[in-house]
């Protein structure tokens, strides 16, 4: 996704690593290949292709699609970001590299829509996806961190079974396509802005419920119910407060800090609020 020669010319106190770099891009491309060639199989499997065409889906799935699509953005652009930092890409340059390729790669998710007939090329899910790429950099840029952190949980819902085709077949299947099930939140770093606990956060968090069909109009036509948003405040786990001197550890607790860990947590929705003792 961008050139090794093209982070040459930085100060002398901070030399990047070539061969390191060289191994990241060839490495994070084959990568990438292979997470495209398995999303392909998984989600559309089942589609026939159709000649590119775009298709408004902003009233579907009670926007919980574009949460995902920008929270996929914001890990890509992180990771992104930290990746090259480890290869000692400056950090400024780091970040807006990672930025620009965390809204890159998912643009061939719009192109893998746009052939598919069931689908189409979102222009909602192009904005989610450089939303979740400037949620990072800007975060970056105003604090040096990231303070307020996206996370994801999912449980399985008694809707995919009666449309497993679209809602998923399988665990694997419905993680991806079954948004009853998905919960995107914002867990803060409470600490980051006044004193608390450094292991304990903050987070809110959103889904829906009810949608076996993309549309509130298609779900009544069909004699469902009408899908209802979900809004929860919770308490949240901050796994990266136990880092320690082991880099394999560190991205450990990286890569399962993207999950929103079970605790306490109160929902409100149209039909009331409810306590979780532990809600995932």
């Amino acid at each position: 996704m961008f050139s090794v020669s093209g982070f040459s010319q930085v100060d002398s106190a901070r030399q990047v690593n070539k061969p390191r770099l060289r191994g990241l891009v060839i490495g994070g491309a084959a990568g990438y290949g292979i997470a495209l060639a398995g999303l392909n199989h998984l989600w559309y499997a089942d589609t026939r292709r159709q000649s590119f065409r775009f298709f408004n889906d902003n009233a579907e799935w009670k926007q919980v699609d574009k949460l995902g699509h920008v929270y996929s953005a914001f890990y890509f652009s992180y990771g992104t970001s930290r990746a090259l930092q480890a290869c000692q890409v400056p950090v400024r340059k780091g970040d807006l590299w990672g930025a620009l390729t965390g809204f890159a790669v998912l643009v061939p998710v719009e192109i893998f829509d746009g052939f598919s007939d069931a689908y189409g090329a979102s222009t909602g899910d192009l904005i989610a996806d450089a939303a979740g790429s400037a949620f990072y950099l800007g975060q970056s840029y105003l604090w040096n961190e990231v303070r307020i952190h996206p996370r994801f949980s999912f449980h399985r819902t008694d809707y995919a079974p009666q449309r497993p085709n679209t809602l998923g077949k399988g665990l694997p299947d419905e993680i991806l396509k079954d948004y009853n099930g998905q919960t995107y939140w914002l867990s803060v770093d409470v600490d980051k802005f006044i004193h608390f606990p450094k292991w304990l956060n903050l987070a809110v968090g959103y889904g829906a419920q009810g949608m076996v069909y993309a549309r509130t109009s298609q779900n009544l036509a069909a004699g469902y119910g009408t899908p209802y948003r979900q809004y929860y405040l919770s308490l949240d786990f901050d796994l990266t407060a136990f880092k320690t001197r082991s880099k394999v550890w560190n991205t450990l607790l990286f890569v399962a800090s993207m999950i929103k860990v079970p605790a306490p947590s109160i929902e409100f929705s149209a039909r009331g609020t409810r306590f979780h003792a532990f809600y995932f």
